[in-house]
């Protein structure tokens, strides 16, 4: 049964979908994959136009430990290989107000690599350290989709940390034992190894979607934003840059950011060639300012009050569970209409539904957090299939009974669909009036 992700799943070897797909199985070496033609099975899908071979990248490529000098502040105590750039993820991996809690984890991106970092903090009778020992223990991988499975790992490594500090020899080990090797391979120069996005989502490759999400992290999305995850699947869709505020603890807060790049998948080929790719930066800080200027699609979390003010950095900022967009042509997209509240009353019901059918014990069930992926997901492919058909019929108009068709307000998500069109670079001609009175 589906019904909850396991925290480590068994490791597939050479016979991996991504195997069967083209990509490296990890039964053998990485060989470089000449350019070509993508089979079928192997569309570029959206929103990170992942093959499906790249999905399963199980490698680390540093691990290192930070701590909280009373005297210097943030700095990392040890890491391997030593000769890997860490520069900020002393901070990165120790959010700013984690004094005040007693343990977290973070999420977060460096350069081309995500990390995972566990963060405790705990009492000492010592005068040098405070009163507080604080320390985190991380990993740095090229993608975020299998880094989960290293939490309890990583937990239980910074509590060895607080108690026996300079002890690294289980971190050499764990090290040695899941090291990647990225090498640029003829004719890539030095290159930087591709940033994931989300897992690619394929009807065949439905039984493999477990990828980030503890169980539950999707139900928690949903009773948090509650109808508002509307307005974000909205912006989502649109790649804009998604700013979400939250004091500590931040792991939470990660997954609400995994939440609502969930929201954005569509699968069909050929949509969202001119559109840029979405990333989620997981956490960010005041040291990712210059980073995430020249960002132009991206979704993240800070605590860091500072960001609200910068105005210039982000389109969207969710400061807990208020979403809000300082651009006046984006303000109509905060308003919830009737046809979000009817999608809002399908996903609880087919929640329903599904804790039903675990309740009685069907074994096929699927679990809430694929149902959920797969509702925006197939939502997303009916918008984008009506409007390639519409786009591709002689006269390229779209209706109200277009609109209705694909699960939209004719009016209320008038100006969406505009700048849906505008964003997707789709050729269609809108004739919905704009009423001037209700």
């Amino acid at each position: 049964p589906a019904a909850a992700v396991p925290d480590v799943e068994p490791e597939r070897r050479g016979s991996s979908p991504g195997a069967a797909a083209g990509g490296p199985g990890r039964a053998e070496p990485r060989r470089r994959r000449e350019p070509e033609e993508p089979a079928p099975s192997e569309v570029l899908l959206q929103p990170g136009r992942l093959e499906l071979g790249d999905v399963e990248e199980d490698q680390v490529v540093a691990v290192f430990v930070v701590t909280f000098d009373p005297r210097s502040g943030n700095m990392v105590e040890w890491c391997l290989p030593q000769d890997i750039d860490l520069e900020g993820v002393e901070f990165k991996s120790m959010a700013s107000g984690s004094h005040k809690i007693q343990s977290d984890f973070i999420y977060f991106r460096k350069g081309p690599f995500f990390g995972l970092a566990c963060f405790a903090n705990m009492p000492v009778e010592s005068e040098l350290e405070r009163g507080a020992r604080m320390k985190s223990v991380g990993i740095l991988s090229p993608s975020y989709t299998l880094l989960y499975r290293y939490m309890h790992f990583l937990e239980n490594q910074v509590r060895h940390q607080l108690e026996m500090p300079g002890h690294y020899s289980h971190l050499a080990a764990f090290y040695e034992d899941k090291k990647g090797v990225l090498h640029a391979g003829p004719g890539r120069g030095s290159s930087l190894p591709p940033v994931y996005w989300l897992p690619s989502i394929h009807q065949y490759m439905y039984p493999e979607m477990k990828i980030t999400h503890p169980a539950g992290c999707m139900s928690q999305f949903i009773k948090f934003f509650g109808e508002q995850i509307l307005i974000l699947w909205k912006f989502a869709l649109l790649r804009k840059r998604i700013l979400i505020f939250s004091p500590p603890p931040v792991g939470v807060v990660c997954y609400r950011v995994y939440c609502c790049c969930c929201l954005a998948n569509v699968s069909l080929p050929g949509i969202g060639g001119t559109i840029p790719e979405s990333k989620p930066f997981f956490y960010v800080n005041v040291a990712d300012i210059e980073s995430l200027e020249v960002e132009v699609s991206y979704v993240a979390c800070t605590t860091e009050k500072i960001f609200e003010e910068k105005r210039e950095l982000y389109d969207v900022y969710v400061d807990n569970q208020n979403v809000k967009t300082h651009h006046d042509h984006l303000q109509p997209l905060l308003k919830i209409n009737s046809a979000d509240r009817e999608k809002y009353r399908r996903l609880n019901e087919q929640r329903q539904m599904l804790l039903y059918s675990q309740e009685v014990g069907e074994d096929c069930s699927p679990c809430e957090e694929d149902l959920f992926v797969l509702f925006f997901l197939e939502q997303n492919n009916r918008i984008f299939q009506t409007l390639l058909e519409v786009s591709a019929s002689q006269d390229k108009t779209l209706t109200a009974e277009h609109a209705r068709g694909m699960g939209l307000d004719p009016q209320g998500d008038r100006s969406f669909l505009m700048d849906l069109l505008e964003a997707y670079g789709i050729d269609v001609m809108l004739v919905i009036d704009n009423p001037c009175c209700p």
